[in-house]
C-alpha cells in the first residue's frame, strides 16, 4: 500500500496541452509524496473508515459534515461507530493530521473531494437524491481549478455525469475534465468483517476523461492494494448496484426455499449447509427475517427507477424485492402461530422480545433492519414489544427511527427474561449467551439459526422462523 500506480515520474504522460493534463500531473505528484490534502464529504460508515486509510497512508484529512454532534465527537477524539474505537480517532487527531469541521468553505483547501452522503429511498421507493444535490450544491461555490471530485454514494447509472457533473458547473463558472476533475468509485464497505477492511477490498474507479481517471486511480491506489479501473463513471456505478443485486436476488431465493422447506418440515439451513460442500456451482446464501443495511434493500430500486427511463422492465429484480420485504410479515406469523400451537396464547396482548436491533451480527448500524419492521408489526397485532441489543443500547434520533427513538435495551437478565411470552432472534450477535433465555423463556423464533447448538436439548422450545 502507499505506491499510487500512476507514480509521479509519470507524470509526463499526463501533461500536454490541454488544461485537465496539467492539472492532473501535479495532483498525481502531489499525492505520491503526500502533500495532497483530501476532503471527506460525510463522516458516517464510510466516510470514516475511509479517513482513517488515508490519515494512515500518510495524508492530511478535512472531514466534512452537517451533524455538529458528529464533528464535537471527533475533535473530542471520540467515536461514534461501535466497531471504530476511541484509540483510532485519538491517533489521528494526536498526529495533527485530521481535522472535523461544519465549515464547507474550507474546501477550497484540498485537493480531493471526496463525497459519502446517503442515498435512501423515498416513501415512494425512487431515489432519494436530496443528499447528493446538496452536497453538490455546497461543493459549487468553494470549487477550484485543479481539484477531484470523487461521488462514493450508490446511485444509478448517469447520476455523476449528469446531475454531480450540472450541479458543480452550474455553481462553479468552472467545467468538468478541463477546469476540475469527477469520478465515480463506489463504496465496498461491510462493517466489522473480521477478513475485509476498507485498505484490502479492491477499489473501482471509473471517470470521464482518462486524465480524472488517472487522478482518481492515483489517489485510490495510495491506499487500497489494488484498482479496477472501468471505462466509465456510468459503468462504476452500474458495479455497485449489480453488486448488491446479486445477493439481493440470491437472498429472495432461499427466503423463498425457508417458506417451502418450512411448511415441508425440512431445515433450509440444513439443506444449504450440505448444498454448500459442493466445490463448484454453489454459492451459499442465508435466509432471515428481512434485509438490511444501506446497500441490499436500496439499491435494486435504483436500477429499477432508472430503468423505466429506457422502457425496460426489471420484473425479475422486482420479485426479489417483494419476496425480501414480505419476510419481517412471514416471522411474524410464524411468532402468531407458534404462540397458538405451543402456548395457547393469542399474540396481541402478549409480551415479545425481539434480540438484535443491528441490521447485521456485531455492528450498531441499524440503516434499514428488518428489526425495525417487526417492532411496527408486532405493534399492529396488538402485541408489547421490547428489544435486547447490546450493540445498541438505545435507539438514537435519526433518519429513518423516529417512531422507535428513545427505545432501550432491556437488561440480559434473568428476571427481565421470564418477563416476555416469547423472543424472536432476528439479529445474531457472536457473544450473547442464549441459556439465560431458552431456561426462562417458553418460546423463541430463531430467524438465524444462532440456537443450532442447543436444538438437541431445546427442541421443544424453539422454532425456525
Amino acid at each position: 500500500m502507499g505506491e499510487a500506480k500512476v507514480r509521479a515520474e509519470n507524470v509526463e504522460r499526463l501533461s500536454g496541452d490541454d488544461e485537465l493534463g496539467k492539472h492532473a500531473s501535479r495532483f498525481v505528484a502531489k499525492v505520491a509524496d503526500r502533500t495532497a490534502v483530501v476532503g471527506i464529504l460525510g463522516l458516517g460508515y464510510v466516510g470514516l473508515p475511509l479517513a482513517l486509510a488515508f490519515f494512515k497512508e500518510g495524508f492530511d484529512v478535512i472531514g466534512f459534515d452537517v451533524d455538529a454532534r458528529k464533528i464535537e465527537k471527533l475533535e473530542a477524539s471520540k467515536t461514534y461507530i461501535k466497531h471504530i474505537p476511541d484509540e483510532r480517532i485519538a491517533e489521528m487527531r494526536d498526529a495533527g493530521k485530521f481535522q472535523a469541521t461544519t465549515d464547507f468553505s474550507r474546501l477550497a483547501a484540498v485537493d480531493a473531494i471526496v463525497i459519502c452522503v446517503p442515498t435512501p429511498l423515498t416513501v415512494h421507493r425512487e431515489p432519494d437524491m436530496s443528499y447528493v444535490v446538496s452536497t453538490a450544491e455546497t461543493i459549487a461555490p468553494n470549487l477550484r481549478r485543479g481539484q477531484l471530485v470523487t461521488l462514493e454514494s450508490t446511485t444509478y447509472p448517469f447520476t455523476s455525469e449528469d446531475l454531480l457533473r450540472n450541479i458543480l458547473e452550474k455553481g462553479s463558472g468552472l467545467k468538468a475534465d478541463e477546469d476540475f476533475a469527477i469520478a465515480y468509485s463506489p463504496e465496498r464497505e461491510d462493517p466489522a468483517n473480521p477478513q475485509f477492511d476498507t485498505q484490502t477490498i479492491p477499489k473501482v474507479v471509473g471517470a470521464g476523461a482518462p486524465q480524472a481517471a488517472d487522478m482518481a486511480e492515483a489517489l485510490y491506489a495510495a491506499i487500497v492494494g489494488q484498482i479496477v479501473r472501468v471505462k466509465s463513471m456510468r459503468v462504476a456505478e452500474a458495479v455497485k448496484l449489480t453488486e448488491n443485486i446479486f445477493r439481493s436476488v440470491n437472498i429472495a431465493l432461499v427466503n423463498e426455499l425457508k417458506i417451502i422447506f418450512d411448511k415441508m418440515g425440512i431445515d433450509v439451513w440444513e439443506v444449504i449447509d450440505a448444498a454448500a460442500t459442493k466445490p463448484f456451482g454453489f454459492m451459499p446464501f442465508y435466509p432471515g427475517p428481512g434485509i438490511g443495511g444501506h446497500c441490499i434493500p436500496i439499491d435494486p430500486f435504483y436500477l429499477t427507477w432508472k430503468a423505466r427511463e429506457f422502457g425496460v422492465s426489471t420484473r425479475f429484480i422486482e420479485l426479489a424485492g417483494e419476496i425480501n420485504s414480505h419476510m419481517p410479515a412471514y416471522a411474524v406469523q410464524r411468532t402468531s402461530d407458534a404462540m397458538n400451537d405451543r402456548l395457547a396464547k393469542a399474540l396481541k396482548n402478549s409480551r415479545i422480545l425481539i434480540v438484535g436491533l443491528a441490521y447485521k451480527k456485531n455492528v450498531d448500524d441499524m440503516r434499514e433492519s428488518p428489526s425495525i419492521h417487526l417492532i411496527e408489526r408486532f405493534r399492529e397485532k396488538g402485541a408489547f414489544v421490547e428489544y435486547y441489543d447490546p450493540f445498541v443500547p438505545e435507539v438514537p434520533d435519526t433518519r429513518g427511527h423516529e417512531h422507535i427513538a428513545g427505545m432501550k435495551s432491556v437488561a440480559w437478565d434473568r428476571d427481565a427474561l421470564k418477563s416476555f411470552d416469547a423472543a424472536i432472534i432476528a439479529t445474531d450477535h457472536s457473544d450473547v449467551d442464549y441459556l439465560p433465555l431458552l431456561e426462562e423463556l417458553e418460546l423463541i423464533v430463531d430467524t438465524r439459526n444462532a440456537l443450532k447448538a442447543f436444538h438437541d436439548e431445546f427442541s421443544h422450545k424453539i422454532v425456525k422462523g
